[in-house]
């Protein structure tokens, strides 16, 4: 995060980082001007790179960094323990940010309730650090246990699926989420070697994929492993699920002029976003008609046109910011009051 680079970054260099705080400034700048203070959400946390940016680059800031990984909010936390107050962590899966908003306690927390959050990043997919940890089992080019669980303390693992699910499921997830064309013969040669021993790890699985696409295929598509890989971390952790509810949960946060920034690197994930994004900076009102009638104009404006990417000098100096794809979105009315009784 700090200009000395990918050192002073604990090894993880943010993607697009002053891109993120531009689009984020004009959002803080106004909260800060008319509270005194404002509250970005880091929906996923990682390493911290992007919050102790903002925090550093915005001293009127506050952040509240969440993340799924407990061990990624320790270590992020452990990193930003010099902001004090003006980081609140909180331990949760990135589309429950109302309820963290709700329950949490501390300034950031009162700030945000009182006047709504001004800016918000989410940077999906699997985070840096969690790919350099190779006991998670993310990356194909380590052998380690097929566990792929965002937060390791709950919920099924990579091993779970390749050992219970059905044909149909199998390939259906292969195909859907990984965009894999040999999706049912590997679905059936993993069935096939399960009889024989469960999978435990990746190697095991990454030699079967090896044995399943044919060679043409391996020379000129990529590691034949990535798409199956990437298939079962989005299964495993319901990551488009999350995606679909983590729009509407952070917009409905968002104070009039707060911003929300969108990071996908698969296309499955950004049209989720870009349909949200249309949806809500889209007018109700009937077409024909010369106004908006009451209660449809669209309270969102879509900021970015259409979805940024990364510049060549930023993939140069961050690989993995090649695939980005960047949308963002501001609040430009509030919520329409509840009339008399509380009923809408």
């Amino acid at each position: 995060m700090a200009d000395s680079g990918e050192a002073a970054n604990h090894g993880h260099v943010p993607v697009m980082r002053d891109r993120m705080a531009e689009l984020l400034a004009p959002a803080v700048g106004t909260a800060a001007a008319e509270h005194g203070a404002a509250v970005i959400v880091d929906g996923t946390l990682g390493a911290g790179g992007h919050t102790e940016h903002f925090l550093t680059l915005f001293p009127e800031a506050y952040v509240i960094g969440i993340d799924r990984d407990p061990n990624a909010l320790r270590e992020a936390s452990e990193r930003l323990a010099g902001f004090g107050d003006r980081f609140a962590p909180a331990q949760a899966r990135f589309d429950d940010v109302d309820r963290v908003v709700d329950s949490g306690a501390g300034e950031a927390f009162n700030l945000a309730r009182a006047h709504g959050v001004a800016g918000a990043l989410y940077d999906l997919g699997v985070s840096s650090m969690q790919l350099d940890q190779v006991d998670r089992g993310f990356a194909y080019r380590t052998d380690a246990p097929l566990d792929m669980r965002m937060d390791p303390t709950q919920g099924i693992t990579a091993a779970d699926v390749l050992n219970t699910y059905g044909h149909g499921d199998l390939a259906r997830i292969l195909k859907t989420y990984g965009d894999e064309r040999f999706a049912g013969k590997i679905a059936s040669a993993v069935l096939r070697e399960r009889d024989k021993e469960p999978f435990t790890t990746s190697a095991r699985l990454v030699e079967l994929l090896y044995g399943v696409i044919p060679a043409a295929t391996r020379r000129t598509g990529g590691h034949p492993a990535k798409r199956t890989f990437q298939a079962l971390r989005i299964e495993v952790n319901a990551e488009l699920e999350a995606v679909e509810k983590a729009v509407p949960a952070i917009t409905g946060l968002l104070g009039v002029g707060g911003r929300a920034v969108f990071m996908s690197y698969q296309s499955l994930e950004d049209r989720i976003v870009k349909r949200c994004f249309t949806d809500l900076s889209t007018s109700k009102t009937p077409p024909g008609l010369p106004m908006d009638l009451p209660g449809t104009a669209a309270k969102f404006r879509t900021v970015t046109r259409g979805a940024e990417k990364a510049t060549e000098q930023e993939i140069e100096e961050n690989p993995r910011a090649a695939p980005v794809r960047v949308r963002a979105l501001e609040r430009v009315l509030p919520d329409d009051p509840l009339p008399p009784g509380g009923d809408r």
